[in-house]
């Protein structure tokens, strides 16, 4: 079993990790505090082929493995985790979908210009009324001529405002039922906690409908931004509520099948898993590396805190924890270049282990920092606040136990 990163892999981390060190570490901080977007960063990134990572060249793509995604994904979320959301979702849960299920018109249009991070992506699945059930979405698309009319709420959409391309999920329905149906509209002012990527239950399929995926622009008629999110953190890659009220999309902007959209998402989902591990293990790691730094440092009792067994276990726990996170990682990348059938629940489980572990590390880099930890000076604050949300998005932990036990329970 050969463990080690390939020559292009390491000339790939060592680039990314200059490019993070040089343009976002001197940023990060204000960024955070004033939420604002380093969308000059993420162009750049987009040059460097961050954006399209696992798509094709001839679609504009770096036409790397999944494992080479996920080592550049660790790397970013190393210094700036929201910048690794934005490139986790435009890699993952929009440009990979739109390569595997999209038209070459619809690849022309948006794909290229994703791949080079000339655009990033939004996806829109999650509701105020449905989170993990991702089945139970409302939002409503009807056909009217060569334009599908969307109408309905997204909640916790990732990259809101920045994007110039919304993967949308909607049931499709006759007009007639549209006159015996309330609004889709939700009324609700609580959204569910699972962020941009929610995961669907075992029995999906019975209450998936017609339910459909769709590129729109936010240009189109009926299109708007309601509100932002006032989040804990991730807090330079905004989130947003979409409203859509009988949003015109083009025909010819239905990805995929009608009725397939389900499974589009699900299987975004899959990819998406991996993503959120290696953002897991990035920032663990870049907790790691500040604990190191300031235990060498910081002086008590005439000698450094490292020095003191009680700091030494905490920092060989973290590193124990991370190795084994990435490993998980790399493994359920591995999978998936492989195509191996089991790459779901080998998503899940990185998933998992990784975002429990970043959190536990989280938690004692700040420890291990003191009352300094809980400054908003420190960076491992910020880590603290970023961490939080990963055993959240792209499925709870809780729905990955589900899927990891139903696999034992039903071989």
């Amino acid at each position: 079993m050969d463990f080690s990163l390939s020559d292009d892999q390491l000339l790939l981390r060592d680039t990314v990790r200059q490019f993070m060190e040089a343009e976002l570490r001197p940023v990060v901080r204000q960024n955070d505090r004033d939420e604002i977007f380093p969308a000059e960063q993420v162009r750049k990134l987009g040059e460097l082929g961050c954006c399209g990572m696992c798509v094709p060249e001839e679609w504009g793509g770096a036409g790397m493995s999944t494992v080479s995604y996920v080592v550049m994904l660790e790397e970013v979320a190393r210094v700036c985790a929201a910048t690794a959301v934005t490139l986790s979702v435009t890699n993952s849960v929009v440009a990979m979908p739109l390569y595997k299920h999209g038209s070459d018109a619809q690849r022309e249009k948006y794909l290229r210009r994703l791949a080079r991070g000339e655009i990033i992506g939004c996806f829109c699945l999650t509701e105020p009324a449905a989170g993990s059930d991702a089945a139970a979405i409302q939002a409503r698309a009807v056909r009217a001529g060569n334009v599908y009319k969307l109408s309905g709420t997204k909640s916790w959409v990732s990259s809101a405002g920045q994007a110039g391309v919304y993967l949308v999920f909607a049931k499709v329905e006759d007009s007639s039922s549209l006159t015996t149906r309330h609004s889709p509209l939700a009324t609700g002012s609580s959204p569910l906690a699972t962020h941009h990527s929610p995961l669907a239950p075992a029995d999906a399929s019975a209450k998936a409908g017609r339910i459909s995926a769709f590129l729109v622009e936010p240009s189109m008629p009926g299109f708007r931004i309601s509100r932002y999110e006032d989040k804990m953190g991730l807090r330079s890659s905004r989130s947003a509520e979409i409203v859509l009220e009988d949003c015109e999309v083009p025909a010819e902007n239905l990805l995929g099948a009608e009725g397939a959209g389900l499974k589009i998402a699900l299987e975004a989902l899959d990819s998406g898993r991996v993503g959120v591990a290696a953002q897991a293990v990035g920032i663990a790691q870049g907790a790691l590396e500040e604990s190191v730094r300031y235990a060498k440092q910081r002086r008590a009792f005439g000698k450094t805190i490292g020095e003191f067994q009680a700091i030494q276990w905490m920092l060989a726990d973290m590193q124990t924890e991370i190795e084994a996170a990435r490993a998980l990682t790399h493994f359920a990348a591995w999978r998936q270049d492989q195509g191996a059938s089991a790459k779901g629940k080998a998503a899940s489980r990185a998933k998992l282990f990784a975002s429990e572990m970043v959190n536990r590390v989280a938690y004692k880099a700040v420890q291990i920092h003191g009352a300094v930890g809980y400054s908003r000076e420190t960076p491992v604050e910020r880590m603290y606040r970023d961490a939080r949300v990963l055993s959240i998005y792209e499925g709870t932990s809780e729905i990955q136990r589900m899927i990891i036990a139903r696999d034992l329970l039903n071989p």
